[in-house]
């Protein structure tokens, strides 16, 4: 046998509506001069409205712990905590960085933004270095960050990369940062050799290479002065370009740009190419001058991106 619901309808002393076992019914709407009031009309439904001196409504968990307040005064609401909302809840629409504070500063590589993985999938994170890396592979003839050298400590005989990939490369450009020889003057050159082999061996036959009239030669020619590392002798700087080292024909190498500071304490600069005569595909190449090793400096390898 169901037990019916005591009920009770009350009008006036401040309440209008009905109280049912438990459940209190409101009808009536609330006022702005309220202290605490609970109302309830057709078109908004349930309202809660108060008046304090830090908020207008404020909800607490069992421990008496603040989760979430309306302040005095205003339509916002504040959050104790961190809010959760289902995945994909939030239109872009909704969102509004109008307001936000300006970075005040350059983007660097690890700035992050949002991305929408796969368009329908997961939003990510992801770093400012990224998106260089996406669109250096977009832009045909752009050329794309491989790898670098770090600062070269003194001591060092060469310096190899092996960052070749003929499906995204044609061509390399290679950057001289402040290049200096172990060895002061004298006949001491740069040298680039190639390996088919990815770094396993490099090619070091005299007769090989050639540069300038024929000129024999056991590696590309990068540099061929007497280049300096006294007092206010910085060695060089400049650009060594490698082209098409990935097709099964001779590799060309090219100085460009080079200014540099030679042994006797002279400015100079260079221009010129060399041929490496090898029909053969190559995928790493060393830098190494032709006596002695490489006191400090800086190489950095980039990729022309082919399409």
């Amino acid at each position: 046998m169901t037990k019916a619901r005591d009920t009770a309808n009350i009008v006036g002393g401040g309440f209008s509506g009905t109280i049912a076992g438990a459940t209190m019914e409101p009808t009536g709407d609330t006022a702005a001069g309220d202290n605490a009031a609970i109302g309830f009309t057709s078109a908004e439904g349930l309202i809660l409205t108060g008046q304090g001196s830090t908020g207008d409504v404020t909800i607490k968990n069992d421990a008496d712990a603040l989760v979430a307040h309306v302040p005095t005064g205003t339509t916002g609401i504040t959050f104790a905590g961190t809010p959760t909302f289902p995945d994909g809840s939030i239109a872009v629409a909704d969102l509004d960085i109008d307001g936000g504070t300006d970075i005040g500063a350059a983007i660097v590589d690890a700035d992050l933004m949002i991305v929408d993985d796969g368009a329908g999938g997961t939003n990510r994170k992801a770093t400012m270095s990224r998106l260089a890396t996406y669109m250096g592979t977009k832009i045909g003839g752009g050329m794309e960050f491989i790898a670098s050298s770090g600062a070269i400590s003194d001591g060092t005989a060469s310096v190899a990369f092996t960052g070749f990939d003929a499906s995204k490369y044609d061509h390399y450009t290679f950057m001289f940062q402040h290049l200096i020889p172990a060895t002061d003057g004298g006949g001491n050159y740069l040298l680039a050799r190639l390996s088919a082999n990815g770094g396993g061996a490099y090619d070091a036959t005299d007769g090989n290479y050639h540069y300038s009239s024929s000129t024999d030669r056991t590696g590309l020619l990068v540099i061929n002065e007497a280049i300096g590392n006294d007092t206010n002798e910085y060695g060089f700087s400049g650009m060594f370009k490698v082209f098409c080292p990935h097709v099964a024909a001779y590799t060309y190498g090219r100085q460009d740009g080079i200014g540099m500071t030679t042994s006797s304490g002279n400015v100079a600069s260079a221009t010129g190419g060399s041929i490496h005569l090898s029909a053969a595909t190559q995928n790493a190449i060393q830098f190494l001058f032709n006596s002695g090793n490489i006191e400090s400096g800086e190489i950095t390898m980039f990729g022309i991106v082919n399409s």
